[in-house]
């Protein structure tokens, strides 16, 4: 074997331009497959952590009527605790359930604000500050100003929104908005933030509020329109959630509440799995469209070297050393190959990485509810380098078994009259 392997690593220099011409369209193929998959990544992480920083935690409690209204936002189907006493005891029941780190509550409703020729209309999100900051990288889209503070009467809006109303950071807004009970009301608050975000829905439509603010002018007190519950990992959410909705039923709430998962609460989650799935076969695709230059030139170096098989067939080589010659031979430019795209998407990757796709003119039609962040960051990591390395070794040997079966079937006679 080790006689075969020194002869094929010399018939790669043969011919030093076809063989740089073969090495570099598989170093092409794997690179774009570090770089796709890095996207593919790096879109897939950033949508799950939208998502659950901002609509459902790992696993969402609202009240079962709340479900269908959601978007309405109602204040009908509120959470308020276990038989009516309030969310502070509920929560700190939740928050002794194993592997449950945190229980954010959220009060979210409908408002508006005039601004003289029209009405614009906004989402209020009563929020407990530190937690939201703990939780969330809200912080890292405050541009302006700060968050939100327990006990006054202030609110932090994004870039967007502020320019729908006219106003700016310090100075008072009147917010329109019914309470709980159906009457309205308009308080004035001071603008002590502003948020500047690749989510629409956080730049565009959403101000924040303290909890006990929100609760007070919404007569509210102790309820919100859902709690959200933060596991220690993501991959614990199934056991965790079985372990809430048993919670649930012992405390005769079953038939109250709902306890869902991050994944039953997003059409995009499961689409984003399938497209991972989906890609996998597009890697093995880019990468065979790069193989076809190696079959190309292994099939011309066999046409050449007919004769010179011939020789070697009748001296006592056999079939299967035939296939193994041009095996390693278009093995080594896999490898080679592979290893400088490899090498060239993660630096590709890593730079794209910090700098960031701007993909806000393509979405700007989306609806401000869907949690798709305009900025994607692709994902360089080990992980995903090895893996497009280890296809491309794989993919161009098996694809340079067609020729190689072709150069060990031939017949001495035969390969030394077609190399006259």
């Amino acid at each position: 074997m080790s006689y075969l392997v020194k002869i094929a690593f010399k018939n790669m220099f043969r011919s030093k331009l076809r063989t740089l011409v073969s090495i570099a369209a598989i170093a092409f193929g794997v690179m774009i497959v570090v770089f796709s998959r890095g996207i593919i990544v790096g879109m897939v992480d950033a949508v799950f952590a939208d998502h659950v920083h901002y609509n459902s935690g790992h696993i969402k409690i609202i009240d079962q009527g709340y479900q269908m209204r959601e978007r309405l936002l109602t204040l009908n189907y509120p959470v308020d605790g276990l038989a009516g006493r309030g969310i502070e005891e509920m929560s700190s029941a939740l928050t002794a359930i194993d592997q449950i780190e945190m229980v954010i509550p959220r009060l979210k409703f409908g408002a508006m604000v005039s601004t003289g020729d029209k009405l614009v209309s906004m989402s209020g999100w009563g929020v407990n500050p530190t937690q939201e900051l703990t939780f969330t990288d809200i912080g890292n889209y405050l541009v302006e100003g700060r968050m939100v503070r327990p006990g006054e009467q202030a609110v932090v809006m994004g870039t967007a929104l502020l320019d729908k109303i006219g106003r700016r950071v310090g100075d008072k807004v009147t917010i329109v908005f019914n309470t709980a009970f159906g009457s309205v009301k308009g308080i004035t608050f001071e603008i002590v933030g502003r948020i500047e975000s690749g989510l629409k829905l956080l730049n565009e439509m959403v101000f924040y509020l303290p909890l006990d603010q929100a609760q007070r002018f919404l007569e509210m007190e102790d309820e919100v329109t859902e709690l959200l519950l933060v596991t220690s990992d993501p991959k614990l959410v199934p056991q965790v959630l079985a372990e809430v909705k048993t919670f649930l039923a012992e405390a005769g709430e079953a038939d109250h509440y709902l306890a869902l998962s991050y994944r039953e609460t997003s059409d995009l989650i499961p689409l984003m799995d399938l497209s991972e799935i989906i890609f996998n076969y597009v890697y093995i695709f880019l990468v065979l469209l790069s193989c076809i230059v190696v079959i190309n030139t292994m099939i011309m170096i066999i046409r050449e070297r007919t004769k010179e098989i011939g020789m070697m067939t009748a001296l006592g080589l056999e079939g299967k050393n035939i296939l193994q010659l041009f095996l390693i031979e278009g093995a080594f430019m896999g490898l080679a190959g592979s290893l400088v795209g490899a090498v060239l998407g993660h630096l590709l990757t890593a730079y794209l990485g910090k700098v960031g796709f701007d993909y806000g003119q393509a979405l700007s039609g989306m609806d401000v509810e869907v949690l798709f962040d305009t900025m994607f960051y692709p994902v360089a990591s080990a992980g995903n380098t090895f893996f497009a390395f280890i296809l491309g070794v794989i993919v161009v040997t098996l694809a340079c078994l067609f020729p190689a079966r072709r150069a060990a079937r031939l017949q001495p006679t035969e390969a030394m009259r077609e190399g006259q």
